[in-house]
């Protein structure tokens, strides 16, 4: 059990560390910012809803070349720029009494935020072998899981106490974690891209490679079609997030007889079993052919989950709120393995000297989703009800179904690809 929790001593510790210190201030963000920009700051839902998506739409649009930046300029030097102006961007919250500053700072924060992500999976490719990373991604998963609980909860007693200084206090506390994120990512040591290689930097200026292929590709990555795909396809795996915070909420409250404290429930079942058995789920996912199959499973998986969620309506309180546990148990480990297999095929498709710009682009599958996700689950479950269950879930089975093909795929425009050389210190 510790081993699926703890990652190895080295960079794969101290990179779950600065997640784990994350998460704790975004734990605690995620669950007062409603609250505080409405109650606090004054603003109405409409326009902290609209100053969200707009803030998201561009840090979407930020992280490709803040990636970029990573690979060329350093992943640890940019990761931590990126992290202490998140921090900054969280501080001026405290200070924001309208609208249009309340944008500004919201689009700071989401490129910020967007940039720190894409350069740390720079940091995480330049310092771990090409065999270990999606078991190093997995710990860094059930780190942010733990901390996005503890942070939670501190945010519930904000909430509980719903005096201003407690939010305030929640929002600086925030700003702290990114700065104590930045302290933490200095302790590893540097990447560089040299000549196309990514390199370890070690003490005595000599380099190493973590592992991996060079791939070439003569323009941006939106000219990579077969990364677009694979980017698109798995925006479609990442529709079901709004799920446990929208979507079945919504569904148990009009369409089923359960209690409504089931949602909070559902919600620590998910939580936790990603932090305990994420590690585990992804030990078998080590290439291209492993991670196919992962996602494919997966899909079949959440199909089940789907016809699952579908039987509790009309069904008696306790029989509703049997099915929807075990629906959410299906959903959690459909969710483990599409993580598990997308992470591999984000990594072995992009050019080791471009995994910044490359990791920056794949990630704004997380931000589309984020934004659509919530239209589509609330018209098909609350709208479609049982046929919009089996409808997602078929949706998402065919969308996993053709990850294979089309990560497999060889066409004109795909790098190409040699050994990297391996040096030595």
């Amino acid at each position: 059990m510790t081993n699926s929790l703890v990652p190895p001593a080295g960079p794969q510790r101290v990179l779950a560390l600065a997640q784990l210190t994350n998460a704790v201030g975004d734990g605690a963000f995620l669950v007062t910012s409603a609250f505080y920009f409405t109650e606090i700051v004054g603003l109405s839902p409409a326009r902290v809803g609209l100053g969200l998506t707009v803030g998201w739409a561009v840090g979407s649009v930020a992280g490709v070349p803040l990636g970029r930046l990573a690979d060329r300029r350093g992943a640890r030097g940019t990761a931590v720029l990126l992290a202490m102006a998140a921090g900054l961007a969280v501080a001026a919250f405290l200070f924001v009494r309208g609208f249009l500053p309340f944008v500004a700072i919201a689009c700071a924060y989401a490129a910020a935020q967007s940039g720190l992500a894409a350069a740390r999976q720079t940091l995480l490719a330049g310092l771990v072998p090409t065999g270990e990373r999606t078991g190093a991604l997995a710990y860094l998963q059930s780190a942010f899981n733990a901390g996005l609980a503890v942070g939670a909860g501190l945010g519930g007693l904000a909430i509980q106490s719903g005096t201003r200084e407690a939010y305030l206090a929640v929002f600086a506390m925030d700003a702290v974690t990114f700065v104590v994120c930045a302290g933490v990512l200095l302790r590893l040591p540097g990447v560089a891209v040299r000549g196309g290689v990514v390199r370890r930097v070690a003490g005595n200026g000599a380099g190493r490679v973590a592992g991996g292929v060079e791939k070439r590709h003569g323009g941006g990555v939106v000219r990579d079609r077969r990364y677009v795909a694979v980017t698109l396809l798995n925006t479609v795996l990442l529709l079901r997030m709004p799920l446990l915070s929208l979507g079945l909420p919504l569904w148990i409250a009009e369409r089923t007889n359960a209690p409504t404290w089931l949602v909070s429930a559902l919600f620590v079942l998910n939580t936790g079993a990603v932090m305990v058995f994420q590690v585990r789920m992804a030990r078998g996912v080590t290439g291209l052919a492993s991670a196919t199959r992962a996602v494919r499973r997966s899909g079949w998986v959440m199909l089940a989950a789907c016809g699952v969620f579908a039987l509790s309506a009309g069904a008696s309180p306790w029989v509703a709120a049997g099915v929807l546990v075990a629906g959410a148990v299906l959903q959690v480990v459909a969710e483990m393995g599409q993580s598990a297999g997308s992470w591999q095929l984000s990594f072995d498709l992009a050019p080791a000297d471009r995994v910044g710009e490359y990791q920056g682009f794949f990630g704004t599958g997380v931000t589309v989703a984020r934004t659509l996700g919530p239209l589509v689950v609330t018209t098909l479950l609350i709208g479609w009800g049982t046929a919009g269950w089996l409808l997602l879930g078929g949706v998402t089975l065919l969308a996993s179904y053709a990850m294979g093909p089309v990560a497999r795929r060889g066409t004109a425009s795909q790098p190409e690809v040699r050994p990297l050389p391996v040096l030595v210190n």
